[in-house]
């Protein structure tokens, strides 16, 4: 479940973007794509359809793979 050095187990982090989409992917050490994750999210949110990124977020955060 964890990701070795200084990363976060995929369920925490999981549970962290469906809570604020990026956060997770931030405990991951991933800056980039939390970013990405969150300026989407502000973006689609005046639209009604930040959901979307929400579970992008979420499923990206739980799938994620490192590669070593």
């Amino acid at each position: 479940m964890s990701e070795g050095e200084g990363g976060i187990g995929k369920v925490p982090a999981a549970i962290a973007s469906l809570l604020i989409p990026g956060l997770g992917q931030l405990l991951q050490r991933r800056p980039w794509i939390a970013l990405v994750m969150i300026v989407l999210a502000v973006i689609l949110w005046i639209i009604r359809m930040g959901w979307v990124i929400h579970l992008w977020s979420c499923l990206d955060a739980a799938i994620y793979r490192r590669r070593d």
